[in-house]
């Protein structure tokens, strides 16, 4: 007898009007929920994929800065060639605390494990806090270095630019450089995609004899035979706040407070130098 009853309550549910407001609220309610179950699903199901391309976009990003291709092989073959490890960003030492193929500083910057937060002062990138170990990939030529490697970003006019610095084995003189992610203006600031712009970094000098960083954006045209031009690079027409931002980035990740320590032992050749202490590790960015 309930059974019945229960049944003659949805059929004469579904036998409303279909401008009736109780039946367009059921029904709008019925298929929210059956779209919630299947997006969670799907979601669920892509999402060892998607963390897989993920992976495979930064390797390819990492090799175009590296400039290293080769259409007949495989991005992980390619990459076979990249060491990666990592550096206590304090010290500029190589650590085995964390596991260098997985860890992802971008993620660990918002770890309380790892995150080191900075003072107004020292945030030249705008960039909150960074992680205390950094990631910092190798091109072996044999048994020596050819290229460094550096993830850096910082804030432009309205987004966080993320890239890859490419150093020659002296830790001064730019490789390369690439931006891979960002929200700036179309034409103006977003020009940072621009593969002439970029290629104009090519033999760029971060620092000066002393160690500081002091490469920066310049507007106008640069005098090539003038003093000081090594330090200098093309700003971005229309974007002064983009090119300020990528200024501040270069200051920021090859100082003191980032990637400056490891620098320095780069260029004083200790870079072998490792910590002992052990910590937990990342799966593909994922914290384990």
């Amino acid at each position: 007898m309930k059974t019945n009853f229960s049944f003659r309550r949805q059929r004469g549910f579904f036998s409303l009007p279909n401008d009736n407001i109780v039946k367009t609220i059921g029904v709008a309610t019925l298929l929210c929920l059956l779209c919630s179950v299947i997006v969670s699903g799907a979601a669920t199901l892509l999402k060892p994929k998607q963390v897989a391309n993920k992976l495979l976009d930064k390797k390819s990003n990492i090799l175009s800065v590296a400039g290293i291709s080769d259409e007949s092989k495989s991005i992980d073959e390619l990459f076979s060639q990249i060491e990666a490890r990592v550096v206590d960003m304090k010290t500029g030492e190589f650590t085995d605390a964390v596991d260098a193929t997985s860890f992802d500083q971008r993620k660990a910057a918002n770890d309380a494990q790892y995150r080191v937060p900075l003072s107004k002062q020292q945030d030249l990138a705008s960039v909150g806090a960074i992680s205390k170990f950094g990631n910092v990939y190798l091109v072996r030529d044999g048994e020596n270095v050819s290229k460094i490697i550096l993830p850096i970003s910082g804030y432009g006019l309205w987004s966080t630019m993320y890239g890859f610095l490419a150093l020659e084995s002296d830790g001064r003189t730019v490789s390369s450089i690439t931006f891979y992610e960002h929200g700036e203006t179309p034409g103006l600031g977003a020009e940072i995609e621009n593969k002439k712009w970029q290629a104009s970094w090519n033999g760029k000098q971060i620092t000066d004899d002393s160690g500081v960083p002091v490469l920066r954006l310049v507007k106008g045209g640069i005098d090539l035979s003038a003093a000081g031009s090594e330090y200098k690079v093309d700003g971005l027409a229309g974007a002064t706040l983009t090119s300020n931002g990528v200024s501040n980035l270069i200051q920021f990740w090859m100082g003191d407070d980032a990637f400056g320590p490891y620098l320095e032992r780069v260029r004083s050749g200790k870079t072998q130098a490792k910590t002992q202490v052990k910590a937990s590790t990342f799966n593909n960015g994922e914290k384990s």
